[in-house]
């Protein structure tokens, strides 16, 4: 990990692994919520119980936030990681009904706070984009 990644690593990877952690213990109508509201977005994803899936999420989110955290796990794998988890939540906000205002990408109230999600991937994709242009120096 190169120092100028570390701000970057260390905020996004403790957030990340809060979140997960935070998950470990959902069960009944909050697994159900979040599970529904993801089928919403990934229908694949209904082939798995609420609560199933809310422990593979959490541990999901505690691997990335581990791997983000984590000196010697390169730039790369672990900003191709967070791009990809935030490509999915950026997919929940696009193809969850009321999270935009109309037809447009602006989000609506109630979507401002999966819109802003778009980060994880701008971030991940700066870490994987800065570990391939610094090999290349």
């Amino acid at each position: 990990m190169r120092l100028a990644h570390a701000p970057l690593r260390v905020s996004i990877g403790a957030f990340i692994l809060n979140s997960g952690l935070g998950k470990r213990t959902l069960e009944g109508q909050a697994a159900a919520a979040m599970h529904g509201m993801a089928v919403g977005a990934i229908p694949q994803l209904e082939q798995y119980e609420p609560e199933r899936f809310a422990k593979l999420l959490s541990r999901a989110e505690i691997a990335l936030g581990a791997a983000l955290l984590a000196p010697f796990v390169p730039s790369l794998l672990a900003g191709a990681g967070l791009a990809a988890f935030g490509a999915g939540l950026v997919q929940l906000y696009l193809r969850t009904p009321g999270m935009r205002e109309g037809s447009s990408v602006r989000p609506s109230q109630a979507g401002i706070g999966l819109a802003k999600d778009v980060w994880l991937v701008g971030a991940g994709l700066t870490l994987v984009l800065d570990s391939l242009t610094h090999r290349r120096r």
